[in-house]
């Protein structure tokens, strides 16, 4: 393989994306005592899962031919006008939006908020959301975003289970829910036992006893119904009610809150995010105060600081299945927070009134563009719509299909007797006589002017919405592009993300993002396609699908790929899904049992539960190792029901197995299958093959190892990675055409838009630079790990004393010497412009490192002397130089406002906001806008909305 220095221009991006430079590196093998970097690996990975062939690949490229090569395969979608509507629907991203969020590393770089002092901008624009969601719905709280809205549904059905007070095993949908949304409802049900039952719940819900039924509002047919008895026969039962609202349609229409609904789903796709067919896009759910302890995914709460000013968290419902695991209510750990953030600032630049524009401009449009269809001679059942209609179509359904296709217009095929028409933002008046003009076949046109005028809304009365909404002074306040701006600016320089300082998360994997891996995300050829569009005009996305498979089985092993699952607890839930198929395929449903290591992320409990599998947990040994006597014993014991084994790889402390093989082959002789989390593929690539050394099923994170942004807590890409006996068992999806099982993401492709992201990366890298970055993660996290290890613990390590790409600092003894916890150390690097390293994850009272193969070696040195010099501060502290309590690591993080008035603290105010190695010279200086915040406060107090002004201080 080339050398980094000889590498040809037209793999000059190899040396944008890693940092350090050749001379770099001989300086941190050097301190590794390492001749080269051939060397190093070598007594890094295990000889055992080492490969030496390059990947099958070939060569990287510049960025100009990496984007030709993308925008040849952009060129081949046909961007259709799709009047197709199921919960999808064209819409205008206001470019101040599109320029300054969706296009801005300061947001997209930026990591989930869960250290909420260097967070408050992306809190606020989340805690907008909330409010937004919980106003239009008439609900008393939601939740941070879902991953879209049919797996919204889906948890909100396991929702009402374990809340109702009926125990029946029935959950009653009604048939004119969005289709692929029933098949998700399907696919989560089937293995934990619950029954779905489809009907019309006017008229079938009296004969059925149920613990929960959902409703569409309006349905995807376009009806609206007034569904209060419904409610409240389903109440009678002892069932909860869900209702899946479209929020556009709530600014005409009385929320579900108003009749009685006890949660509401959906989706915020027309908020202006773009169609990507199919996502991504941030999915809402929302409910009653009452019940908001259940409540699957995460929450934004209002707490204070140290000082006692305002500040935001991610509230109690944080990363609840890293703490209850197999008992977790939810295998999610992430949200939409890029996508959730765009959808509430747009509410917030066009504010209540402008909403209430926008949807009334599409209701007129909708009962014009009928009243034309039935003066035409066209029967359209649809008394009362908010923007769709049916039309019966009869035998002239496909001829007026493929007429449409002739205009470049998308119709939606209900059957072979009727059409669907749904409009969005973005029609027009001559959309509206376009259509016309498709039905009619040669005979006139009718006026658009004359016929709008003579056309009445036909809302239905007693559901027309009578309350305010969006009456927050931030919905009412930046109506104004200068206003927007400012408001962006300001929230944007409250955080702290990539684009400012390194973000050396253990586990989570922030690396660089490239400008040139992003642009394509927003040309409309990737943007604008409706998810159900007809395959010819998706022949670029198909093509772009089918290479990205055959790369990500070509890094893995693996002989097929599933791009569908939107995030990795998505993944995983696939994954083991297609383990269960595959077992009852073969007669053996009494598989169920999943071993799991007592050191596996909290998701790999949670989502063996949610397929129906029960956990047995598996002993670690002292190493950090999975304890092969015990799996031996349990494998053993369970040998006639074993499922799977769930496994991480390198492990979750940072260090590679030496008997991953081992671990594969006696799980195999049991009978059972291999999953291996990909979390850290991050430190294989081009070294080892999950599909190669045993395993039978991973799990993608496209958001860690292949470049996909964070975007403050989402979106992620999940795909899975199955050798070939589980191909057959990949997720399914009837609206796209996908054969297999059954669907988990509501698109065919989940969040197709930014899969160009990951396919340009590897495009641009080649085989040799996916290796040379993985060498370079590797040597990066062991560099910091040599350097650090004089001060401080490091707790896991390999046979050679080596980590893999990430390490972990043992805080544990220096508190019991000087009281400094975890978090004292998290809050004081702050002070010193980072990021704190993951806390507390996979043991208590730990830091762990992770700082990519991006970061330059100067910014690791800057890292390590600040790590360093909060050692130094720390046994100032033992020493007692520094009081056990009064100190700058017990205060820490200390903001600007501190610095005006007395100071009270026994240290000063220079050492306080400039540590050692921070001068006041240094450029960008970053100033947290709170002191630390109080997490049981927030808690105590749960609040979830935006808060009135007068609770902020002057």
């Amino acid at each position: 393989m080339a050398t980094f220095d000889s590498l040809t221009q037209r793999e000059l991006f190899v040396r944008r994306h890693i940092g350090p430079d050749a001379g770099e590196q001989a300086e941190m093998l050097a301190e590794l005592k390492v001749g080269s970097l051939d060397e190093f690996i070598r007594q890094v990975v295990p000889a055992a899962i080492r490969r030496h062939e390059p990947l099958a690949l070939g060569a990287g490229c510049t960025e100009a031919e990496a984007l030709q090569k993308l925008a040849d395969i952009a060129s081949r979608n046909k961007v259709f006008k799709s009047f197709i509507g199921m919960g999808y629907h064209d819409t205008h991203t206001p470019p101040v939006i599109q320029r300054n969020v969706l296009e801005n590393p300061a947001w997209y770089t930026a990591y989930t908020p869960y250290q909420p002092e260097i967070s408050q901008g992306r809190l606020e624009a989340l805690l907008n959301f909330q409010t937004m969601i919980a106003d239009l719905t008439g609900m008393e709280i939601a939740n941070a975003s879902m991953l879209d809205e049919g797996t919204a549904a889906a948890e909100a059905m396991t929702f009402c289970q374990r809340l109702a007070k009926s125990k029946s095993q029935v959950f009653f949908v009604a048939a004119d829910c969005h289709p692929q949304t029933i098949d998700i409802i399907r696919t989560r049900a089937e293995p934990i036992g619950i029954e779905v039952v489809v009907g019309d719940p006017r008229r079938d819900l009296a004969g059925v006893d149920c613990f929960g039924v959902l409703l569409q509002y309006p349905g995807t047919f376009g009806d609206i119904h007034d569904y209060q008895g419904v409610i409240d026969a389903a109440h009678a039962k002892g069932a909860l009610a869900v209702v899946a609202a479209d929020l556009l349609a709530l600014t005409l229409l009385t929320p579900p809150g108003e009749f009685g609904a006890d949660v509401a789903i959906g989706t915020t796709q027309r908020f202006g995010v773009p169609l990507g067919f199919g996502g991504p896009h941030a999915g809402y759910l929302a409910t009653r105060d009452a019940f908001k302890r259940s409540m699957p995914g995460r929450l934004v709460g209002v707490s204070v600081d140290a000082h006692g000013r305002p500040a935001l968290r991610l509230a109690m419902q944080t990363r609840e299945q890293h703490i209850r695991r197999e008992k977790a209510t939810s295998n999610i750990c992430t949200a939409q927070v890029l996508l959730a953030n765009i959808a509430g600032l747009y509410a917030a630049y066009h504010g209540p009134q402008g909403l209430s524009t926008i949807a009334h401009r599409i209701h007129r449009l909708t009962v014009t563009l009928a009243a034309g269809l039935r003066q035409l001679g066209y029967s359209v059942p649809t008394e009362y719509c908010f923007d769709t209609l049916t039309v019966d179509s009869g035998a002239q359904t496909a001829a007026l299909h493929a007429g449409a296709r002739s205009y470049s217009i998308n119709l939606r095929v209900i059957d072979a007797q009727r059409l669907g028409i749904a409009l969005d933002e973005t029609t027009t008046a001559e959309d509206v006589t376009t259509l016309w003009a498709i039905f009619a076949q040669g005979k006139p046109v009718p006026d658009f002017a004359t016929l709008e005028a003579a056309t009445p809304d036909v809302l239905p009365g007693q559901l027309q919405r009578g309350s305010a909404f969006l009456t927050h002074p931030v919905f009412n306040s930046h109506h104004s592009e200068t206003q927007m701006l400012r408001y962006l600016r300001a929230l944007a320089d409250k955080d702290l993300a990539l684009d400012r300082t390194m973000i050396p998360l253990g586990s989570c994997t922030m690396k660089l993002n490239a400008t040139s891996e992003m642009l394509p995300i927003t040309w409309p050829e990737f943007a604008r396609l409706h998810p159900f569009a007809p395959a010819e005009q998706a022949e670029g996305y198909r093509a772009l699908t089918q290479e990205l498979e055959a790369m990500l089985c070509a890094v893995t092993g693996y002989d097929a790929v599933s791009l569908q699952p939107n995030a990795g607890s998505q993944g995983e839930y696939a994954g083991l899904l297609a383990i269960r198929a595959y077992h009852a395929s073969r007669g053996e449903g009494q598989r169920t049992v999943c071993l799991i290591p007592s050191s596996a992320h909290g998701t790999n409990p949670a989502s063996a539960q949610m397929v129906g599998m029960q956990v047995v947990v598996v002993k670690c040994d002292d190493a950090g190792n999975v304890d092969v006597d015990d799996l031996k014993a349990k494998a053993a014991q369970h040998s006639h029901d074993l499922a799977a084994i769930m496994i991480t790889y390198p492990s979750t402390h940072g260090v590679f197995e030496e008997r991953v093989r081992e671990i594969c082959d006696v799980v195999h002789a049991h009978g059972g299958q291999v999953y291996i989390d990909g979390a850290n593929m991050n430190a294989l690539v081009g070294l080892a093959q999950p599909g190669s050394f045993g395993g039978d099923v991973s799990h993608l994170n496209l958001h860690k190892t292949f470049c996909i942004p964070h975007g403050g807590g989402g979106p992620g890409v999940g795909p899975i990675g199955v050798k070939a006996h589980l191909a057959p068992f990949l997720p399914g999806h009837r609206q796209g055409g996908l054969a297999g099982g059954g669907a988990v993401s509501a698109a065919p492709f989940g969040s197709a838009s930014i899969l160009p992201i990951t396919w340009t990366y590897i495009t641009l890298m080649g085989a040799a630079g996916l290796q040379r970055a993985t060498e370079l993660a590797i040597l990066n996290a062991n560099y910091i790990a040599s350097r650090l290890a004089p001060h401080y613990p490091i707790l896991y390590t390999g046979p050679n004393g080596r980590v893999a790409h990430e390490c972990i600092v043992d805080l544990r003894p220096l508190k019991d010497a000087s009281g400094i916890s975890v978090d004292d150390v998290a809050k004081r690097l702050i002070d010193f412009g980072f990021h704190a390293p993951t806390m507390s994850f996979p043991v208590a009272g730990t830091l762990m490192i992770e700082p990519t193969e991006s970061e330059s070696k100067a910014e690791l040195d800057r890292f390590i002397d600040a790590m360093i010099a909060i050692r130094g501060e720390i046994a100032a502290v033992e020493a007692g130089t520094l009081d056990a309590n009064d100190n700058p690591l017990k205060h820490a993080p200390h903001t600007a406002a501190e610095l005006v008035g007395e100071w009270e603290h026994a240290y000063s105010r220079e050492q306080a906001v400039y540590p050692h190695g921070v001068t006041r010279s240094a450029p960008g200086k970053y100033w947290p806008p709170v002191s630390r915040v109080d997490n049981v406060h927030g808690d105590r107090n749960l609040v979830c909305s935006c808060p009135p002004l007068s609770d902020y201080p002057n």
